[in-house]
């Protein structure tokens, strides 16, 4: 039976665009109460004003997942508004498409790795403490099928989703003992800012023709409320990239094997 999220307070980062933005419109319709939290100020307030005048709640913090003080300020803000965090959406981050000797380190190995993976770490260490203390709580955590395939032009964010995904399993046996949920989402190519990037950049036509973006972010947004409702420990998305992943990590095994024969 899906758990009703009527009430629960829900912080999302990176809500201020794509996944984040869509999911706090999502988890407002099921009655919560949306923390909005990204660096943009403008655009979180007006995401903030459109669920309130649709009757929601939702409060905007800024933050940068690059810097603690901001991390613990919102933290802080937030248990002292409502008491508690039921729900923490990781989806803070960003992406890089080009030929790895072509990025620029501080932006595109330094900075991404920060905001995606040390991050997303900060501000679950930040919420965990009061989860333990009721123990109960949901973690949510957005990686990438990046985070289960590393392609070209993709190194560092498949670096930083692949860290997202080994911290998240290590969290899971850490914290499920207490009560706390803790999830994974791994989405292929998606009509989000990142996903419009991915399709602009001539580097990735060259190798990726035959990859087409077909899912829209609302559409992930409801797995992920649906998540929320349903705790489970991953889900990748769409359905048929199960099949890739399988088949990538099958081949892994059977070169490993073929090397060991030799």
């Amino acid at each position: 039976m899906a758990n009703s999220l009527r009430g629960k307070v829900v912080l999302i980062t990176g809500a201020s665009s794509g996944f984040g933005e869509d999911a706090a419109r999502l988890f407002a319709k099921e009655e919560c109460r949306v923390v909005l939290a990204a660096r943009r100020l403008e655009r979180l307030q007006s995401i903030a004003a459109e669920i309130q005048s649709a009757g929601g709640e939702a409060l905007v913090i800024p933050v940068d997942v690059n810097e603690s003080a901001d991390i613990n300020r919102m933290v802080q803000k937030v248990l002292s508004r409502y008491g508690r965090i039921d729900i923490l959406f990781n989806n803070a981050g960003f992406g890089s498409v080009d030929w790895f000797e072509t990025l620029k380190p501080e932006r595109h190995i330094e900075t991404l790795i920060q905001v995606n993976l040390t991050g997303t770490m900060l501000v679950t260490r930040a919420v965990l403490p009061e989860m333990l203390k009721r123990r109960a709580g949901h973690i949510i955590n957005m990686s990438s099928v990046s985070g289960l395939i590393a392609s070209p032009l993709l190194t560092t964010y498949a670096a930083s989703k692949y860290g997202v995904r080994a911290f998240t399993d290590a969290l899971r046996r850490e914290a499920s003992p207490f009560g706390i949920k803790v999830s994974e989402i791994y989405p292929g190519p998606a009509a989000t800012e990142f996903g419009k990037q991915i399709e602009r950049t001539k580097a990735r036509e060259k190798l990726h023709r035959s990859i087409d973006v077909h899912m829209t972010s609302k559409y992930v947004a409801r797995r992920i409320v649906a998540i929320a409702k349903r705790p489970r420990r991953s889900l990748i998305i769409p359905w048929w990239f199960r099949v890739i992943t399988t088949f990538d990590t099958l081949s892994r095994w059977l070169s490993i094997g073929f090397c060991i024969s030799l």
